[in-house]
């Protein structure tokens, strides 16, 4: 199907490969993976015919179909529909043609044409269209609205739509789960699979391309080689190339035992439940693949500050959304070390939640409480748009400590942003020079930089490699806070989240499953069918005992696990307590948070063991 001869290519002045050999065939399914900068769109664009070869040629089958998926899409007046059926192109021109026939009463071109039709399958190509549409998660009213309606992210859903209509041989895909939400990712990566043709995939969710391709195509050092296997397999073989090499032996050593405490640690907590084995699984598969990242540019790690809050943060009866409520009946409570994932399909409220916790959105009805020594990080796209492009990596961050009163020097200053990969002169490059990518490492190094007790993420590894996602991973594996994420990379919420809370038609619920669990429920469900259950979670469980008894066993469980975190804090502030030296000076500061904390914990302690009798009661009626 393709076939790079001893291709050299260069962008601008840089040459991104020579001497390059590559060959795909039919049917293949590639994901074509490498550092930013490394070549990977240039190479699409070498493909399309686009960008010239430098040495060398690409070859292609004569008549050869390609679909690619655009980055932008203007604003018209066009439907949304109708410009995804223009995809297909072949049904454009024959239903045009039809339009002229039956306008100039051509009737024996109107047989004709009709044939046409029938032969290329263009009666369903409306429901298809719809289908595709649907599947990204477009609602049916969707179809009908102008181009001009939707915002950036969802003119890109239109050109994934667009691109997936089109009849083709061999398909291109450049980021194509940028601007998608986890539901619609599941949903392509199942579309993917029965694609018939051959596909090569630009990347950098490792989950999607374990689901989508049985090859890698790797790109480094001006080379393009090869490998059978998703991209599991391929890192697997690469910690074994790497192990070889003596010089790194040291460095993949400490890896490993990192990797290792960590697995070790969360298995002594470990329960028998679904999830804690499903993510057990997951770490052990972090250390074998923890030696394929040792060469990685990013080191760093995100503390907390030493003050903290039991509970840091809690809604109660709470009613959240803007001028209308989105989330009802919202009673959370957030305690330090908890890690909550939040599943749900694009608009359930995800992000108003967690602008809601942030405090950029007041309550519509109901209490949030902010404990004392609240510290809360907030990550979005939009801290991209709050750089200011003037400025340099470092005056950032001066600016910042300044803000915190901790002004670093300017080696601390420098060593702090390069476990961000920022080194020498970057540091000092106005931010409006910087891609995308590292722009979000800069937005994530100023939050790293505050030290909070409560991270607040949303979708952070937009425009983010796989090396700065394995980094991301591990420190927040580290992170001693609080996390509430929200992400499509399946990889980061497996390792770094241990509930989840599902949002769905304007209630919270805790989601007793893991990600495969969530996954099954996704792909037989349409998403409109998702979004308006017919009744209230708590109403349909009445009716469904069994399902009524998992949610309480759940809701046990994650109460024990805070319960036993609760005991833990209580304990260490009265061992604090127990130390004669303390009560030396009565207007001591520190005498008095830990007084105060004492009486929270004690407060928090009793109510949530009136609440744990309560759901025992409940579970124990429910159960024969």
């Amino acid at each position: 199907m393709l076939t790079l001869n001893n291709v050299a290519l260069r962008r601008g002045v840089d040459l991104l490969f020579q001497e390059a050999r590559l060959t795909i065939h039919r049917g293949n399914k590639v994901g074509l993976i490498g550092a930013n900068g490394s070549g990977k769109s240039s190479l699409f664009q070498a493909i399309l015919g686009h960008l010239d070869t430098d040495q060398g040629a690409i070859d292609l089958p004569d008549n050869v179909q390609i679909a690619h998926m655009a980055q932008e899409v203007p604003g018209s007046q066009e439907l949304a529909l109708d410009y995804v059926l223009a995809g297909d192109t072949r049904y454009v021109s024959v239903t045009a043609a039809l339009k002229e026939a039956e306008a100039s009463e051509a009737f024996e071109e109107l047989a004709g044409l009709h044939e046409t039709l029938d032969a290329i399958d263009g009666y369903s190509a409306p429901a298809r269209a719809a289908q595709l549409m649907s599947g990204l998660g477009f609602q049916p009213e969707d179809a009908q609205r102008p181009l001009n309606d939707f915002s950036g992210g969802w003119r890109i859903r239109l050109n994934l739509a667009q691109t997936l209509m089109c009849p083709s041989d061999l398909l291109l895909l450049d980021e194509p789960t940028n601007h998608l939400d986890l539901d619609a990712i599941i949903w392509l990566a199942e579309w993917i699979g029965k694609y018939p043709g051959t596909l090569l995939l630009i990347s950098h969710d490792r989950e999607f391309l374990d689901e989508c391709v049985g090859h890698i195509a790797y790109l480094y050092g001006g080379t393009i080689e090869l490998f059978t296997g998703n991209y599991s397999a391929f890192e697997k073989l690469k910690a074994e190339r790497l192990a070889l090499q003596q010089s790194n032996y040291d460095k993949q050593q400490r890896e490993i035992a990192h990797m290792q405490d960590f697995v070790r640690r969360f298995r002594a907590k470990a329960t028998k439940a679904r999830q804690a084995q499903s993510r057990l699984k997951a770490l052990e598969r972090m250390e074998l693949i923890a030696p394929a990242h040792i060469d990685s540019s990013f080191s760093f790690e995100i503390r907390t500050q030493e003050k903290v809050s039991t509970p840091l943060v809690s809604l109660s009866d709470a009613t959240l959304g803007y001028a209308d409520a989105v989330l009802n009946n919202v009673n959370l409570t957030f305690l330090p070390g908890d890690r909550i994932g939040l599943l749900g399909i694009n608009g359930a409220g995800k992000s108003t939640l967690i602008k809601t916790l942030k405090g950029e959105l007041p309550l519509l009805r109901g209490d949030l409480t902010n404990g004392a020594n609240l510290s809360t990080a907030y990550f979005s796209q939009h801290q991209l748009d709050d750089l200011i492009l003037e400025q340099s990596a470092l005056m950032h961050l001066y600016e910042l400590g300044r803000s915190l009163g901790e002004l670093p020097g300017e080696q601390d200053a420098r060593n702090f942003l390069g476990g961000f990969n920022f080194h020498g002169d970057k540091v000092l490059e106005p931010v409006d020079t910087f891609s995308g990518g590292e722009k979000a490492r800069l937005a994530l190094a100023l939050i790293a930089y505050t030290k909070p007790n409560l991270l607040l993420m949303d979708e952070p590894t937009n425009h983010l490699d796989i090396e700065m996602r394995q980094a991301l991973t591990i420190a927040l594996q580290s992170y001693s806070g609080a996390l509430v994420l929200v992400s499509h990379d399946r990889h980061l919420m497996t390792n770094t989240v241990d509930q989840f809370l599902l949002i769905s038609a304007g209630y919270v619920q805790p989601f007793s499953g893991d990600l495969s669990d969530y996954r099954s429920q996704v792909l037989p469900t349409s998403p409109s069918a998702a979004e308006t259950p017919k009744s209230k979670p708590d109403e349909a469980s009445a009716r469904r005992p069994g399902k009524a008894a998992r949610q309480l066993r759940t809701r046990i469980k994650t109460m024990d696990e805070r319960m036993a975190r609760l005991h833990r804090k209580l304990d260490e502030v009265n061992d604090q307590l127990a130390k004669p030296d303390i009560y030396n000076d009565h207007e001591n500061p520190n005498l008095q948070t830990l007084l105060r904390d004492q009486l929270e914990l004690q407060a928090q302690l009793e109510a949530m063991e009136a609440e744990w009798l309560e759901l025992s009661e409940a579970l124990e009626s429910l159960e024969p």
